[in-house]
């Protein structure tokens, strides 16, 4: 039995994960702890390898921002796989806007507590979803640490890893307006997937993670 790390993304909590099926395996939520200002990715990834003892051959499942993360532990340890699931692995799959908000940071304008007031924005970003749904990803934005989100932001959009680790998978959707699938090489495509597949597409990304997970 493997240990499986699950890491959420921006704005949102692991309840993103409700609806993932890994019960053969030991599943470790991993929630956010607060970071310095000066951290990156890489200093924060390495932050919650020591908070939650993330191991040598662990297997690490990082969703959106998440999986940037997860890609930053896998180049720091040796994990046994490490699977991306609506995210990308280095900053060349990033779409174009990272590269205009890193010019023009109007993020850092925005206090802290305006982006936890910004759910009017999910169905926008993340896809038509029932109101069930919508009232639990505003739900995470709202529960999230205002700190925490105008930190990720910026340590999303300066985020410079070239460096793919071994044993990397990706899952993305060809409706996901964050990330374009056509941008990321390697990936399992979903159709009609969007940013928030790993939740509303559960039953199909069960299917692919089995698949991987018994390589």
């Amino acid at each position: 039995m493997s240990k499986v790390f699950l890491i959420a993304g921006l704005g949102a909590d692991t309840r993103v994960y409700n609806n993932i099926d890994l019960n053969e395996d030991e599943v470790i939520s991993v929630g956010w702890i607060e970071p310095h200002i000066t951290d990156t990715l890489n200093t924060y990834a390495q932050k919650l390898i020591i908070q939650y003892n993330i191991t040598p051959n662990s297997i690490v499942i990082g969703n959106s921002m998440g999986g940037m993360i997860a890609v930053e532990i896998a180049n720091i340890l040796p994990i046994k796989k490490v699977i991306l699931i609506s995210s990308i692995k280095t900053i060349d799959e990033a779409p174009w806007y990272f590269s205009m908000f890193r010019r023009l940071p109007v993020y850092k304008l925005i206090p802290g507590k305006a982006f936890t007031s910004m759910g009017f924005l999910i169905k926008f970003i993340f896809g038509k979803m029932n109101t069930a749904d919508a009232w639990l990803f505003n739900d995470m934005l709202k529960n999230s640490s205002p700190k925490f989100l105008k930190w990720a932001m910026g340590a999303t959009l300066h985020w410079d890893n070239k460096t793919i680790p071994p044993k990397t998978y990706i899952i993305t959707g060809d409706k996901d307006h964050v990330f374009d699938y056509r941008r990321i090489k390697d990936a399992i495509v979903v159709k009609g997937g969007t940013h928030i597949m790993v939740f509303d597409k559960a039953e199909e990304i069960n299917k692919i993670l089995k698949r991987i997970l018994k390589k």
